[in-house]
């Protein structure tokens, strides 16, 4: 459900394609659909911009596909997290063509219709992982970009131990429009990176480390106590919530893009 859709349904009305009676059937699972055990939010991708996500752990794989069945009815791609192997395996029978990333524990099913495209070549993220240990976390946050249809680069085990690593893709940096740093350890990368920037940066503590590292929340510590400023910080290991941040600032930046060009166009 987007606004595509709704103005497809109002257009077939006024063509005579479809009665009230029909646009009121496709508005009835509208805000949400209840399955007792989950409120399917079909409303959601009209207040926020992106569809529902299904965090996967914690539900089993009939309730996963349950819900993902739902959302995939409404025309949209869906977006799965935190999978294990054995959600993965019913996932894949009933959507065979589902995008699959196993190094993230993501899984997306792709629109059943052509998706909205939103890859606009001069709006770019960027996610950057200190550490190949990292890389999990960072793949998920690349997934989310994916599955929300945003152009993304990659820099992996970039980390502070060699900053040499990070200084020589120096161009794809300064191109990118909103970055994530994906650091476990002390976290130091978040503050060397917000440190080259004028564009957003989101840090992200992964529980990589030794002992002391208290599971990320070293990592975590020194990233609130960065002294770069324009760095937020989300939860330890929440790669999703980077790469959703990261579209978030993408779509409002296509925004002004597209209203400034209809501007230009207009005079």
């Amino acid at each position: 459900m987007n606004e595509d859709t709704l103005k497809s349904w109002l257009a077939a009305l006024k063509a005579g394609e479809l009665s009230e009676e029909d646009i009121l059937d496709k508005l009835r699972c509208l805000p949400f659909e209840d399955l007792e055990f989950a409120k399917v939010d079909h409303h959601r991708i009209l207040r926020r911009g992106f569809p529902e996500v299904i965090y996967g752990e914690g539900k089993d794989a009939e309730q996963i596909l349950a819900i993902a069945g739902k959302l995939h009815q409404h025309g949209g791609s869906v977006l799965i997290t935190r999978l294990d192997e054995a959600k993965i395996k019913a996932l894949k029978k009933d959507y065979p063509k589902a995008r699959l990333n196993r190094k993230a524990r993501t899984l997306i099913i792709p629109a059943e219709k052509s998706p909205a495209k939103r890859k606009m070549t001069d709006v770019r993220g960027l996610i950057i992982a200190a550490g190949t240990s990292d890389m999990p976390v960072a793949e998920e946050a690349a997934e989310t970009l994916e599955a929300f249809g945003y152009n993304y680069d990659k820099l992996y085990d970039v980390g502070v131990a060699g900053l040499h690593r990070l200084m020589v893709h120096h161009d794809k940096i300064m191109r990118a429009d909103a970055i994530a740093v994906v650091a476990g350890m002390e976290g130091a990368l978040a503050s060397v990176v917000g440190g080259l920037v004028d564009v957003p940066v989101i840090a992200v503590p992964t529980s990589v480390g030794y002992g002391a590292n208290f599971g990320g929340i070293s990592a975590l510590l020194g990233m609130l106590t960065g002294c770069a400023g324009g760095v937020a910080v989300v939860n330890i290991d929440s790669g999703f919530a980077a790469g959703y941040m990261i579209a978030t600032i993408l779509r409002n930046l296509e925004k002004r893009i597209s209203n400034s060009t209809v501007r230009n166009n207009a005079k």
